[in-house]
């Protein structure tokens, strides 16, 4: 029975280790396309190793260069046979706003260590 129950103990730690491994989202690329105005289309593409449910990158946002939240992608489910994958959100930047910070979050390892700051385009511009 004590055999067993450690038996039990190894797999579980095994499978819950296994879940880490698929470590931290990066962000592979940021496309930013002026719509008029103050409006801005963000294309983001992360890479993850989402296992399932239970890790799985879960959102991606757009910070000003201080580190005020200007919006959040919210990612309801899990991007297993999916990656890397690109979504999309239209935010409208404050005036005056000439750059942004990129940063994504995974379910278990919370915001990756990686951010990426992009240039706004002017409204005639792309990037």
């Amino acid at each position: 029975m004590l055999r067993i129950l450690s038996l039990s103990l190894i797999i579980t730690s095994f499978l819950l280790s296994a879940a880490a491994f698929a470590g931290q989202v990066s962000i592979e690329n940021a496309r930013i396309t002026p719509l008029g105005g103050q409006q801005y289309r963000f294309d983001v593409t992360l890479k993850h190793q989402d296992s399932g449910w239970d890790h799985y990158a879960d959102r991606w946002e757009i910070l000003s260069p201080d580190g005020v939240l200007l919006a959040t992608r919210t990612l309801y489910h899990p991007h297993v046979n999916e990656q890397p994958f690109t979504r999309s959100l239209t935010v409208t930047l404050p005036s005056g706003t000439s750059s942004v910070v990129i940063r994504a979050h995974d379910s278990v390892h919370g915001y990756a260590k990686q951010t990426l700051k992009v240039d706004v385009p002017k409204n005639n511009q792309k990037l």
